[in-house]
């Protein structure tokens, strides 16, 4: 009965890990055919008990690897850029903007995760495939910001996420208007400090 008991325990963990590999394939074989995508966003965040704290819209662009642009446009205006090398924010109604590398505390941006590469994705999250083409993502090393995130297809196309942050709060993000055949550059990511605003730099 022991060896029973140890056998099903060693096939119930093979299994599983048969399950994540494959589920992490399926995964980076849908980003990796994701060169650049741009679209509409919409944001709800909610508390732990389930009511709603923000709600926030705007535009979005991403080139793969490592470039993405996030623009908010209500209620508020933000702008957050990022290439390999650094994240930009400019907050753009209180006139400041503040800049880090993109490794100075192995946090990561949701939105990098889509921008990133095959390494990241394999190295350092658990992968998991969910019911509805939606795939769960667990960071298991470094401090990515979040506890799970979730990726909602449509085919080959991401049109949501879940976020479930450190602070057990929710953020549902919709994207709507995709386009996939505009060719986007690395120009198109180039940040240009305004002039009279605050600057604030987090350099390692």
């Amino acid at each position: 009965m022991t060896k029973l008991l140890v056998t099903l325990a060693l096939v119930s963990l093979i299994c599983g890990a048969w399950g994540q590999d494959n589920a992490q394939d399926q995964l980076v074989s849908v980003l990796q055919r994701i060169d650049y995508l741009q679209g509409r966003f919409s944001q709800r965040q909610y508390a732990e008990d389930g009511s709603l704290l923000a709600e926030s819209a705007g535009h979005f662009r991403l080139l793969r690897p490592g470039y993405f642009g996030w623009q908010i446009e209500t209620p508020d205006s933000q702008l957050i850029i990022a290439d390999p090398h650094y994240l930009w924010h400019h907050d753009q109604d209180l006139e400041t903007v503040t800049r880090r590398p993109v490794t100075a505390s192995g946090e990561l941006s949701p939105l990098q995760i889509l921008g990133g590469d095959e390494n990241l994705l394999r190295n350092r999250f658990e992968i998991e495939q969910l019911a509805g083409n939606r795939f769960s993502l667990v960071p298991d090393t470094g401090n990515p910001g979040f506890s799970r995130l979730v990726l909602i297809l449509d085919g080959d196309t991401v049109v949501g996420m879940e976020i479930i942050d450190s602070l057990d709060q929710r953020i549902d993000i919709t994207f709507e208007n995709l386009d996939r055949t505009t060719a986007l550059t690395p120009a198109d990511f180039a940040f240009t400090v305004p002039d009279g605003v605050d600057l604030f730099y987090y350099d390692e």
